[in-house]
């Protein structure tokens, strides 16, 4: 990665992708995996293949290495990636699997693996206490899966490195299964699809850029390009039916609005921690980083051959186009009953203040500190915490109020959302949750109950806050 003149400026990105800087002249590769033809340019991350025979035990091997990635034809850059150039494989278990999987570091430089929205003990969440060593050493995580199922995901989670090394290439998904069994569309790579979303910045060469201006300190990294599954705009094929989406934001700052071109509908089935009670059927869903849906399109009234475009507010990063008559799916009214946790058992309240851009960010007015234990707490307790965004006079530079500026996500647990700004939640804020987006002036009432051991962190998930401090560390025992 290269650095350089900054290209782009704050207020043209917070107005919408539809008016970034585009890389023109260039062309852009097929893939990395799973092609179709030549128009199928949407990879398909591969599933890692499960190295034990043993029933109920999933084990697994993450090199983390180097390597060189053509995002355009012809202009190889450096890239990190897990068992190959870029991104990582998708990992899968089963609620109630005993997972071990083998990390080995082949960077030059130190690294951990996050298995983002697991819950599992604090040695084992692979935060900035789990550091694997570089040049070959190893880190083994051993943990039971005791969660429903749903989409979550695993990235670096160093001290100061977590969005160079996310940026560089380090993420990929996690799929927890349960015995549910709805019928929803569930065939892999073809109606049941991953969409890992990021952004990345271009020269006009196709070098990838990072970090040239202080905007980039201040806001987080933005990009002038949309990449899904590590290929910039690509396009897909899909069964005329209903087709499932996994969506993960992995961009490193940028929030994005999703819809397709055409208004069409869809109905969000699944947040982060897994599916909501019932589908809720919207227009668009609003993701900032770190955050998962599940949605679920209906294209069985589209002509085969039609195209569809989805993106974010006038930029469409992925083309979709109508194949052959799929499966049959009927969608449920009634997804799953969701145990809602007692207010009557909250112990305690605590307050959370996110402030501050750049090298200013704090939590509660601090910065991260590796010795320090900022919050304990008991196992088995209920908690509310009340998150909210106080920018101050920074508040004039963050693009205004309707600006996700920051969001919040905490290790080791799964909360619920009580209220946004006094009012019930709505959308996927209704379903278990591990982060939250908040515009500057927001206040989010988060309860949570402390079912694993250990040091965890918090901290906001646009990652270039996350490295300059804007984390805090809490102790469940």
């Amino acid at each position: 990665m290269k650095g350089g003149k900054g290209m782009i400026t704050r207020r043209r990105f917070n107005m919408g992708l539809a008016g970034a800087l585009l890389v023109g002249g260039l062309g852009i590769p097929k893939g990395f995996a799973n092609e179709k033809s030549e128009w199928d340019t949407l990879p398909t991350p591969p599933l890692l293949e499960n190295e034990s025979n043993e029933k109920g035990y999933v084990k697994y091997t993450l090199n983390v290495q180097q390597g060189m990635y053509e995002y355009f034809t012809g202009v190889k850059v450096p890239s990190l990636g897990y068992n190959g150039n870029i991104l990582g494989p998708t990992l899968k278990a089963k609620k109630g699997d005993i997972v071990e999987i083998k990390v080995k570091n082949f960077l030059k430089e130190e690294t951990t693996v996050h298995w983002h929205g697991m819950v599992v003990p604090g040695e084992m969440d692979g935060g900035p206490h789990q550091v694997v060593s570089p040049n070959g050493s190893e880190w083994t995580a051993r943990f039971k899966v005791e969660q429903q199922a749903a989409t979550l995901w695993y990235h670096p989670h160093g001290i100061g490195t977590t969005a160079s090394q996310v940026y560089g290439g380090l993420g990929g998904l996690f799929i927890v299964e349960d015995e549910n069994r709805l019928n929803l569309p569930n065939e892999y790579g073809v109606d049941d699809i991953p969409l890992v979303i990021q952004d990345k910045r271009f020269s006009q060469k196709g070098d990838l850029l990072y970090l040239t201006n202080m905007n980039d300190i201040m806001y987080g990294m933005l990009g002038n390009k949309v990449l899904v599954n590590g290929v910039i705009e690509p396009k897909k094929t899909i069964p005329r039916g209903k087709v499932r989406f996994r969506i993960l934001n992995a961009s490193n700052a940028r929030s994005y609005n999703l819809k397709f071109n055409n208004k069409l509908p869809f109905v969000i089935i699944a947040s982060d921690g897994g599916l909501l009670e019932k589908p809720i059927k919207v227009n668009d869903v609003l993701l900032s980083p770190g955050e998962r849906v599940e949605i679920v399109a209906d294209f069985s009234e589209f002509d085969e051959g039609s195209e569809i475009l989805f993106g974010d507010r006038g930029y469409n990063f992925l083309t979709l186009k109508v194949g052959k008559k799929g499966k049959r799916y009927e969608i449920p009214t009634r997804l799953i009953d969701i145990d809602k946790i007692s207010e009557k058992d909250v112990v305690r309240v605590r307050e959370f203040v996110l402030s501050g851009l750049g090298h200013m960010v704090t939590i509660n007015g601090k910065q991260f500190q590796m010795n320090r234990i900022d919050e304990n707490t008991k196992i088995g307790t209920t908690e509310i915490w009340r998150v909210s965004v106080r920018m101050g006079m920074h508040g004039m530079m963050g693009g205004g109020r309707n600006s996700i500026i920051h969001n919040f996500h905490a290790h080791g647990v799964l909360f619920q959302v009580l209220k946004r700004n006094g009012r019930k939640p709505t959308g996927h804020e209704q379903g278990w949750k591990d982060t939250i987006a908040l515009r500057n002036g927001d206040t989010v009432d988060l309860i949570m109950n402390f079912r694993k051991k250990g040091v965890f962190m918090y901290h906001c998930h646009i990652l270039e806050h996350e490295d300059n401090g804007m984390m805090g560390q809490f102790l469940v025992s």
